[in-house]
Order: C-alpha cells, then sequence, then structure tokens
C-alpha cells in the first residue's frame, strides 16, 4: 500500500469496547475498534449505499450507484488510479437499480445483488417501496442480467408513512457468505408493516441455490428460517424504536457486514436515522456477532463514530475495504479504511483483549 496514511495526535480518536464470546464456552473477549483521522481517499464514483466490491485477474473492482447509470471501476487496489465504466443494464428488467452486494465465483461467474426502488406507487408522488433482487454476469461485471427479485415486504406500501422516501419494502442492505460456504446472509432494512416488525432483518439462502435464487431466500422470523423471501414475515435482530411512518423515525438502518479475519467474527455497521429531517444521522454503530445462523447473538450495537463527528448529517452508508489481496467490503483484518458515503477519512483498527488471545500485528496491511 502507498504510503498516504498521516494519523493526527492521539486525541483525535474513537473507540468503542464491545464484549463477543468468540466461541461458546471460549473465554469473554473484548472487542475494540478505534478510527484514526487519516489522509482523504475517495470512491472512484458517487455512492448511494453499500459499494460492494471484488477481485479479479488481480485487480480490484468496485460498484457504486445512485440509482442509475451502474458504474464498475478497477484498480490495483483502493489506493491506486480507477479506470471506470459505466455497466450494460440492458439485461436488466429493475430499474433504476443499486448493486449493493457481490460474490465472485471461484470460475469467474460474479454474482450480485440489487437494491431497487419501483415508481408510481402512489399518484403523483416519488414515494417508493424497495424490493432486492439479484443478478449475475459472465463478463466480472462490464454487463449484468436479472435473475429476478427474492426479498420483498408481505405489508402493502403505507401512504401514510412521512419519513419522505419510503412507504414499505425491503432495502439497503449488504450480502456475506459464511465461513463453511453453507449460505449466503442478507441483512436489510425492512421499513414495512407494523413497528414491532421494522428494523434491521436477514435472510439467506444456500449457497447451492446461487444461481437459480427465485424462491430460494428464506427470511428469520420467531427462531426460524421458514418464511418465504417474497412476503414473508420477518423478526427484526434490531427493531425500530420509532418506525418509519414517523417523520421522526428511530432507526438502524443500512447494515454493511463484513468478516474480520483478525477477531475470527463478524462486524456490522449501521446508521442510525434520529428524525428531523427523517434521514438525519445519529451517529455511526457497530455490532459483533460470530454465528450468523444465530440472529440473535449479534451484540446491541455501540457507537463508533458520534453524530458531532460526522460531516454531515446526509453522510450514510458506512462500510470497510480490507487492506491486501483479499480486502472487500465483506472482507478485512485488524486494521481496513472506513469509509462513509464514498469518503474516508479514518483508518478503523480492530483489537481484541483477552487470556490466551495475543494483540495481532499489521501484516494483512
Amino acid at each position: 500500500m502507498p504510503d498516504i496514511s498521516v494519523t493526527l495526535p492521539p486525541a483525535r480518536w474513537f473507540c468503542v469496547r464491545l464484549g463477543l464470546a468468540l466461541a461458546l464456552g471460549a473465554p469473554l473477549a473484548a472487542q475494540e475498534a478505534q478510527l484514526h483521522w487519516v489522509e482523504d481517499v475517495k470512491l472512484p464514483a458517487q455512492a448511494d449505499g453499500n459499494s460492494p466490491a471484488f477481485w479479479w485477474d488481480g485487480q480490484l473492482h468496485l460498484f457504486t450507484s445512485i440509482g442509475w447509470p451502474l458504474k464498475l471501476s478497477r484498480s490495483a487496489g483502493q489506493f491506486y488510479p480507477w479506470t471506470t465504466i459505466e455497466v450494460d443494464t440492458t439485461g436488466m428488467r429493475h430499474h433504476p437499480a443499486w448493486v449493493e452486494g457481490v460474490w465472485m465465483d471461484p470460475d469467474g461467474i460474479l454474482l450480485g445483488w440489487y437494491h431497487h426502488e419501483p415508481s408510481g406507487l402512489i399518484e403523483e408522488s416519488t414515494l417508493t417501496a424497495p424490493k432486492i433482487g439479484a443478478l449475475i454476469s459472465i463478463e466480472q461485471g462490464r454487463s449484468v442480467h436479472d435473475l429476478g427479485l427474492i426479498l420483498d415486504a408481505g405489508d402493502p406500501p403505507d401512504p401514510l408513512a412521512a419519513n419522505g422516501f419510503f412507504i414499505g419494502g425491503h432495502g439497503d442492505f449488504s450480502v456475506v457468505l459464511d465461513p463453511e460456504r453453507s449460505h449466503f446472509y442478507f441483512f436489510f432494512t425492512n421499513y414495512a408493516g407494523p413497528e414491532e416488525t421494522q428494523g434491521v432483518c436477514v435472510a439467506r439462502m444456500a449457497y447451492a441455490d446461487r444461481f437459480n435464487p427465485e424462491g430460494k431466500v428464506f427470511k428469520y422470523h420467531e427462531g426460524e428460517w421458514k418464511e418465504p423471501g417474497i412476503g414473508g414475515r420477518v423478526t427484526p435482530i434490531f427493531p425500530a424504536r420509532r418506525g418509519w411512518v414517523n417523520r421522526d423515525p428511530d432507526c438502524f438502518w443500512g447494515p454493511s457486514v463484513h468478516w474480520n479475519t483478525y477477531l475470527n467474527a463478524f462486524v456490522m455497521l449501521l446508521n442510525r436515522a434520529q428524525g428531523e429531517p427523517g434521514w438525519s444521522q445519529r451517529g455511526i454503530y457497530l455490532s459483533y456477532s460470530h454465528d450468523l445462523s444465530r440472529p440473535e447473538a449479534w451484540k446491541q450495537p455501540k457507537v463508533l463514530l458520534a453524530t458531532e463527528d460526522i460531516p454531515s448529517w446526509t453522510d450514510f452508508y458506512p462500510q470497510v475495504l480490507g487492506y491486501g489481496p483479499r480486502g472487500t467490503d465483506t472482507e478485512a483484518g485488524k486494521f481496513a479504511r472506513f469509509y462513509l458515503k464514498g469518503v474516508s477519512r479514518w483508518e478503523i483498527e480492530f483489537t481484541r483483549t483477552a487470556s490466551g488471545l495475543e494483540p495481532g500485528d499489521r501484516r494483512d496491511r
């Protein structure tokens, strides 16, 4: 990595300490994340959602979108010059679409998942209810083809919703594969239905079904993975405190999840809406889990970046990009770049302390 980082004095950092058992019966380990101010780095194009990344042929590839057009950039790494193209989307059936999760199959076939916002749900209104769909590419993202919708709310749109954008739906998500390559897990925001069902939710799909996903995604509800992706019920991991029907919702949303090789755990970054205006940022939060199959295992989110430390109330979409030839938005190590709305002003450092656990080093840089 080029030496462009300049860490500011020790007073300019933030940290959050959470407890996490790395395995059942294991000693409780303290998880800590610190943000260090460094020289700004920007994604190659405007970001309006999680910007997923993958490696192919020795280059880092990154999708960015503001709905349309969809852009694909490639580079030797996140600190090198980027080449950006518009993706050929003639094979897409749902427009507009924000690609927010990807997986590069070992044979070079790219799988992706998109957030779609249909129009015309209410006459003379731009309010929408998002849905989540799947796509495939045999050209490493240069062109994409629609595999259909896989996640949608079972509740009808609520025309009284006053948050200013959504009247229901599922969206603002990320996708991560478990270490056993058994299931893909979809962490998404539910904007629909009764207030107690709104919030950050999860669904999963068997790895074996990845090329034929319609009807193969199942939501988590009341301890089971049996509710259909289209229309099924949900039990939130983090329920809304005040739902999206209000002008001033108080909700976690937009989860970005990665596997942390240093912690041997999953890390979730979250926005928190504080209302007035409805989506204004109330800090960035952090949670941990070691077992995706047990949604209840996620720790209660703690503040990583306080409201007063965020440049703008519209700075959403936290995510990491890991260092090295495997680092992406879904895999990182002890150190990674922390991005907010496509701009990284911070390096994030993860640490752990417990009996028998040694602190890591910077080899993954």
